[in-house]
């Protein structure tokens, strides 16, 4: 089956790479080069059993601080945007607790998955993307937060993580690099078998490896738009001309909801935008990490990639805007100053900004949609999940894509099982 892939982040190459493994004929597309997106500097954290959507009941509380602080690392910043408003009216009705843990229960379920793709896509294409597999420590910085993160801990468990509360001193224990902070940790989530990879150097080697097994790739090649014979996309139109295939896969994370308006198709996404630096280890051996870290209190992630650390945080819903605030680099910096002093000279912090396709839910939209054409897919709407969820999402695109062939409408949308109970593939 010939398949054209609409978008060459590292969820479009996933499923480029699970589709050929699958013996279709792939053609990728994207304005841009691979991982120049929302991929390229992301957190770089392989979140396999630590998944808390952002959309949680918790969040009520904050609301004052979102609109009002200037401070705060997760900001709402209304737009004249109709799109913006619906967005986040569904993302404050999704803030209960039965919502998240459904969300919780589908996501460990799509990671796990995911898990497996991107080992055996490592192993078989042999890439080096500076992979580790040290786990993870997300520190909380007081007692009413740690107890909370405690209960996520409980239904991770209860969902298969393997998972386990700690102390300020087994912080410490676990991550040398710590110990100035020890007085500000309360406790933390610690999970041994998470991971970090650089997404960029992933994006990087997934192109060759898919042009050497015949994939073929228009980059720097914008979509003008999807040609549409009755309920069938017809071909792809590009400056370079028209592009055929008999399915497609649309992957173009934030630009899919307005890609996807064209067609009358109403997407739930909406961009968050982060920002990320990347140092160099140039200090002492002791003053870096090498369990990836996430700081709550900041909201900022820390992921050791070879001789490099990436640093990324900050969610910003303020529309399409991909320009690098440098008040928003400049307390990456000082924060990873705080958290690991002498770690780096920070002669060159690398900045980067993107914008996260995020649903109201945190459920990525994966499948087809009864209102859109009948041989068009979704694989978008991961936010922070991109990377953890690729490989997954790749593989039920391709499962779904040759049950197309038999049963051209399938339920839409995608919705989270209740927790507990047993998953089924789609």
């Amino acid at each position: 089956m010939r398949v054209c892939v609409l978008g060459a982040g590292i969820v479009g190459l996933a499923t480029a790479w699970a589709l050929n493994r699958a013996g279709h004929e792939v053609t990728v597309i994207d304005r841009a080069r691979p991982g120049s997106g929302a991929s390229g500097g992301n957190g770089a954290q392989l979140s396999y059993s630590y998944v808390q959507p952002l959309a949680d009941p918790g969040i009520w509380a904050q609301l004052p601080k979102l609109l009002l602080s200037p401070t705060s690392p997760l900001k709402i910043r209304p737009q004249l945007d109709v799109h913006q408003w619906l967005w986040g009216l569904k993302f404050l009705a999704a803030c209960n607790t039965h919502t998240s843990r459904n969300t919780t229960a589908a996501l460990l379920q799509l990671a796990a998955e995911s898990r497996m793709a991107f080992d055996t896509m490592r192993q078989q294409e042999n890439i080096a993307c500076d992979f580790s597999s040290t786990g993870k420590l997300v520190l909380y910085p007081d007692a009413a937060s740690f107890a909370g993160a405690r209960r996520q801990m409980l239904l991770q468990r209860e969902l298969g993580s393997v998972q386990e509360a700690v102390t300020a001193n087994r912080c410490v224990e676990l991550e040398p690099a710590l110990a100035q902070r020890h007085a500000h940790i309360a406790g933390a989530i610690y999970t041994p078998g998470e991971c970090a990879a650089d997404c960029q150097k992933t994006c990087d080697a997934l192109l060759a490896a898919l042009r050497a097994k015949g994939v073929k790739f228009l980059l720097d090649t914008p979509v003008n738009k999807l040609v549409l014979r009755g309920k069938q996309v017809v071909a792809i139109s590009t400056p370079e001309g028209e592009i055929e295939a008999d399915r497609y896969v649309m992957a173009l994370g934030s630009a899919s909801a307005t890609m996807a308006r064209s067609l009358g198709v109403y997407l739930p996404i909406y961009p968050l935008k982060g920002y990320s630096i990347t140092v160099d280890l140039d200090g002492p051996a002791q003053a870096a990490p090498t369990i990836s870290i996430t700081d709550t209190a900041r909201k900022v992630v820390f992921a050791r990639l070879g001789s490099r650390l990436r640093v990324a945080g900050m969610a910003e819903l303020a529309g399409y805007d991909t320009r690098i605030a440098h008040k928003q680099i400049a307390s990456l910096q000082a924060s990873t100053q705080q958290m690991f002093p002498g770690c780096s000279g920070f002669a060159d912090v690398h900045p980067w900004a993107g914008l996260r396709p995020a649903t109201p839910t945190g459920l990525p939209v994966i499948g087809k949609h009864p209102k859109g054409p009948d041989n068009l897919l979704f694989n978008t709407g991961h936010g922070a999940l991109g990377f953890t969820l690729a490989f997954g999402s790749a593989q039920r695109i391709t499962r779904m894509l040759e049950a197309t062939q038999l049963q051209p409408t399938r339920p839409w949308p995608h919705k989270p099982r209740p927790a507990g109970s047993s998953a089924q593939t789609p």
